[in-house]
């Protein structure tokens, strides 16, 4: 069974976001999202989650190509990869495959997952920060 593991903030839930589960499911035979913790959303985004780790971890569970939902490592852990031992790690179009951390934790694995860079999906029509502002403008 090929396990795969896709991380994201996954707040205000688009089709971006599930265009990115659904590719990442059809890699292999389970799905686990890992939803990054409200701390890591406000360093890495500037701002506070609309809605908090919980309540994220609860949407994206309740979608049908995620057989199950993990929060998110503290800054500088890496014990969900360690934990789940994934086959493939999915990343997004707006995260760095090679960065540096990310490198360094999995050379100490000793079963190495496969990077999948998966491709953006209507960036420009599909992104929470363009959504917010679409609502804001709306109301």
């Amino acid at each position: 069974m090929r396990t795969v593991m896709a991380f994201g903030a996954f707040d205000l839930i688009h089709p971006g976001h599930l265009r990115f589960l659904r590719e990442a499911r059809r890699r292999g035979d389970r799905l686990v999202a890992v939803v990054a913790r409200d701390e890591s959303v406000r360093r890495l985004k500037g701002r506070a989650p609309t809605f908090n780790e919980g309540e994220r971890m609860e949407i994206v569970g309740a979608l049908r190509w995620v057989d199950k939902v993990v929060l998110g490592d503290r800054a500088g852990e890496w014990t969900v990869i360690r934990r789940i031992k994934p086959d493939i790690l999915c990343v997004g179009y707006d995260q760095d495959p090679q960065h540096p951390a990310l490198r360094h934790q999995l050379a100490a694995l000793k079963k190495k997952p496969r990077i999948v860079h998966l491709p953006k999906f209507r960036v420009q029509r599909h992104k929470s920060s363009l959504i917010k502002k679409r609502i804001k403008r709306s109301l």
